[in-house]
């Protein structure tokens, strides 16, 4: 084997292994943990861990509504986003682009951020009761549905973005064959189009699935402790002498893997296909007149809506403590809420380390994934396609399980009591009197969002010809160089895009920032955020301006990163 071979080789094994050491260890030791008969030690084997699992009415009523909270919220989404999808990508009609561009709005808060929009706006004492005269109250007797409505009001875009891009890749003379033969639309969509975007429809439906199902923060805000991630959240404080949460925590894994793996069965297989790809696009159709007005005012409808929790937090920001009860509007405004996030150590604090943090993180991703990408794409390495999936299984595993596991690697040797590294400088203790998070914080942040920034850069590597590289190799230069001078310039757009969405993300990711800051001055800005919603008086009115910081930030990088991907922006979604 030439000695090129080798180094590649070697690149994807050792890859391959970082990826292991980062991502499933750590879901092992949370196994290991659930199994073990000293919970202390993690020594021994027993099942009595999980049998009291679903011995105990409140674990089983937790993990019943999780569930039941993914599947509503997985169909309403799906509601929300297909017919959009079929719009947007078969027809055109006034104002599209800015709609096309408004879709990606809800992405831009975090739906525990974004409950308190909601509980402003639809509380029993807030905007939408004093406006009808209602009695609607998704926080006391409806905080179920309310929870429903906040995640799918967020997640809707995932299955969009794949729905379009599979809608995209579909060739009009099936459908125009079809039609020839006397079939109607509703028929055409139900053989035709259906089955063949079904695999596009999945992979966005499993995203948005196992998003919901591990949910950490809207739960929370909504006060609904009878749900299995709160409950894991709650246990973190026995974590070092009681093996409940690891059990909880396994069996919300072993729950996602297997409705994970029956949707692929029953749904994401490829049961049909076409023979080719599309062998010529069929054109968008224009919507006239009336058509093409509603076509707008469906979309409009629906961004008004989702746009609901945003107009919620942006209020609460300027209202005056205590002004917005039982009334349309506040009573009073004030800005001094946004001088208080900026202007307070400590929530300016938690800014900076969300930043320091997301930044770290993002230039990690970029470098492993420029590499991952480019062994994927450019070479025939072993290991390579293993590679691949190793790369997307974050987006296959509950942040709130990758989370925990990174708290069993602190509780165990090196780093655990009498391990070499406690007590060190390179102790990442979570827990007890000298918590260092910060180097775990990057790697959680950069594990989960790696998936971005790999198929970014191997979108960009497919559109590049490999041949430009040869040639500058043939001209003397080494491989490395001809990557630095030649393959990465031409690659740049689709790296800003991803790196852009692995920084937002990670800006305001949620399950890793609350379990893994456990002091003040470790917080990232979504811990501080939900600290200050706990807090009576001003509390929340200062969390939501911090929410509105976020929202400017991430509204400017995702519409920057999908002007740079357009329709492959759902490939990034996909697992």
């Amino acid at each position: 084997m030439k000695s090129g071979k080798w180094i590649q080789q070697s690149l994807v094994l050792a890859s391959i292994l970082l990826l292991a050491l980062l991502l499933v260890y750590p879901i092992l030791l949370t196994v290991r943990g659930g199994f073990a008969a000293d919970p202390a030690t993690g020594h021994g084997w027993t099942l009595d861990h999980l049998v009291l699992v679903f011995e105990d009415p409140t674990t089983v009523s937790g993990l019943v509504n999780a569930l039941t909270i993914a599947i509503g919220t997985t169909l309403l989404c799906v509601v929300i986003s297909l017919p959009l999808a079929i719009l947007s990508a078969g027809h055109s009609f006034p104002f599209k682009k800015v709609f096309e561009a408004a879709v990606l709005v809800p992405l831009i808060l975090p739906p525990f951020v974004g409950a308190i929009g909601v509980r402003a706006i639809l509380g029993r004492e807030g905007a939408f009761n004093a406006m009808f005269g209602t009695d609607f109250d998704p926080i006391g007797t409806a905080r179920f549905w309310g929870v429903i409505l906040v995640e799918a009001l967020h997640l809707y875009p995932i299955i969009y973005l794949n729905a379009t891009a599979a809608l995209a890749n579909l060739d009009p003379a099936m459908s125009e064959a079809a039609e020839n033969l006397g079939s109607g639309p509703l028929r055409r969509f139900t053989r035709i189009t259906l089955p063949l975007i079904r695999p596009g429809l999945f992979a966005g439906g499993t995203i948005v699935f196992i998003w919901s199902f591990t949910e950490l923060g809207t739960p929370l805000m909504f006060d609904y402790n009878e749900v299995t991630p709160v409950q894991i959240f709650n246990g973190l404080k026995e974590v070092e002498g009681s093996a409940r949460p690891y059990a909880l925590t396994v069996v919300l894994l072993a729950v996602s893997i297997v409705l994970y793996g029956l949707g692929k069965w029953s749904f994401g297989r490829k049961g049909h296909s076409m023979q080719t790809r599309a062998s010529r696009s069929g054109g968008l159709k224009p919507l006239e007149g009336a058509k093409g007005w509603l076509g707008t005012l469906a979309f409009a409808l629906v961004t008004l809506i989702a746009v609901v929790p945003h107009l919620g937090v942006v209020i609460v920001s300027l209202a005056e403590p205590t002004s917005w009860y039982g009334g349309v509007l506040p009573g009073g405004w004030t800005g001094d809420h946004y001088a208080q996030a900026l202007g307070s150590p400590e929530a300016f604090g938690s800014i900076t380390n969300s930043l320091g943090l997301s930044f770290a993180a993002m230039l990690l991703d970029i470098g492993i994934g420029v590499l991952i990408g480019y062994l994927i794409v450019r070479t025939t390495a072993w290991g390579r396609n293993l590679l691949d999936a190793f790369c997307m299984l974050p987006l296959a595993v509950p942040g709130l399980v990758l989370a925990f596991g990174y708290v069993a690697v602190t509780l165990r040797w090196p780093f655990g009591d009498g391990g070499p590294l406690d007590g060190t400088v390179f102790d990442l203790a979570v827990l007890g009197q000298n918590p260092n998070p910060f180097p775990l914080l990057i790697i959680a942040y950069a594990v989960r969002r790696l998936p971005y920034i790999v198929r970014s850069s191997v979108a960009g590597l497919e559109q590049t010809s490999g041949e430009l590289e040869e040639a500058a190799i043939n001209l003397g230069a080494s491989r490395v160089r001809a990557i630095r001078s030649v393959i990465l310039p031409l690659i740049t757009a689709n790296l800003v895009a991803g790196g852009l969405l692995v920084f937002s993300f990670s800006m305001l990711e949620v399950s890793d920032s609350l379990i893994l800051a456990q002091r003040a001055v470790h917080f990232p800005i979504t811990k501080k955020i939900y600290e200050y919603t706990l807090r009576l008086g001003d509390g929340p009115y200062i969390a939501s301006a911090m929410g509105v910081w976020g929202m400017g930030l991430l509204t400017v990088t995702l519409l920057t990163a999908s002007s740079l991907l357009g329709k492959k922006m759902g490939a990034i979604f996909r697992v």
